[in-house]
C-alpha cells in the first residue's frame, strides 16, 4: 500500500508530469484519426465508438480507413499486424506484472501503448503499489486524452483546410519514443536494425515490413545484450 496522501500525489503529479510531453504529438494525429473516422465508410457512432474499443492509435486509423473498403480479413490482418510490436511490449513488462495483483494484470496490459510502455518501464524501479499507481495516472491520462482530441477531430477537421497537414505527427511521436527509450547499446542496435529492415521491406503487403523489422531488432538487440554479457563476465582464475 502507498503510505500517505503526499506520496500519492507525488507519484501522480510524476506520472502526468510524464505524459504530457509524450501525449503533444499524439494531438494532431488524434486530430488525424477523428477526420478519417468521419470519412470513413462506418457509421460515426460505430467510429467514434473504435477510440475506448481499439485503443492503439496507428491500428484504429487503420481499422477505420480499411472499413467499407476492405475485406473483414484485411481490416482484422492489418490491425494484427500493427500492433504487433504490443506483444513485445507485454513480454518486456511481465516481470514486473508478475508481482502485481490479479486484476491488475488483466486490467493493465489494455493501457499498454507505446507512449505508457516507453515511461513504464524506465520507472520499474519504483515498489509494486508506486508502480501501479505511477502506470495507471499515466494510462488513464493518455486514455482520457485520446478520446477528447480524437472527438475534437472528427468535429474540426473536416472544416481544416488540407493544406494545414498533419502527415508529419506519427514519425514525430514515434521517433521520440525511440529516443526515449534508447538508453543502451542493446537497445541502440535493436532500433538501427529495426529502422533498417523496415525501410528495406517497406513494400511488402499488409505492413509486414513492420513485423519483420520488428523482429530483426528483437534480435539484433538480444544478440548484443548476449556479446556485451559475456565480455563483462569475470572469469575465475
Amino acid at each position: 500500500m502507498l503510505a500517505g496522501t503526499g506520496r500519492v500525489h507525488r507519484i501522480d503529479r510524476r506520472g502526468v508530469r510524464d505524459a504530457i510531453p509524450l501525449f503533444l504529438p499524439v494531438i494532431p494525429f488524434g486530430f488525424v484519426v477523428g477526420l478519417a473516422i468521419t470519412e470513413s465508410e462506418l457509421p460515426v457512432a460505430i467510429g467514434w465508438a473504435s477510440s475506448p474499443l481499439i485503443f492503439a492509435g496507428a491500428a484504429q486509423l487503420a481499422v477505420v480507413s480499411l472499413a467499407g473498403t476492405a475485406s473483414l480479413w484485411a481490416v482484422v490482418v492489418a490491425g494484427f499486424v500493427i500492433n504487433t510490436r504490443h506483444v513485445m511490449y507485454s513480454a518486456a513488462m511481465s516481470p514486473v506484472f508478475r508481482a502485481q495483483p490479479r486484476w491488475m494484470r488483466w486490467a493493465g496490459p489494455f493501457l499498454l501503448i507505446d507512449q505508457v510502455f516507453a515511461l513504464a518501464s524506465l520507472r520499474t524501479d519504483l515498489e509494486t503499489a508506486e508502480f501501479r499507481r505511477y502506470y495507471f495516472t499515466v494510462g488513464g491520462f493518455m486514455f482520457i486524452g485520446w478520446q477528447i482530441v480524437t472527438s475534437v477531430g472528427m468535429v474540426v477537421g473536416p472544416v481544416v483546410p488540407d493544406s494545414w497537414r498533419f502527415d508529419f505527427a506519427v514519425p514525430i511521436m514515434f521517433m521520440g519514443l525511440v529516443l526515449l527509450a534508447v538508453n543502451r547499446a542493446p537497445a541502440a542496435v535493436a532500433a538501427i536494425v529495426g529502422g533498417l529492415v523496415s525501410l528495406a521491406a517497406v513494400s511488402l503487403q499488409d505492413r509486414l515490413g513492420i513485423l519483420i523489422g520488428a523482429a530483426a531488432g528483437v534480435v539484433a538487440g538480444a544478440i548484443t545484450e548476449s556479446v556485451l554479457e559475456r565480455r563483462t563476465v569475470i572469469v575465475p582464475a
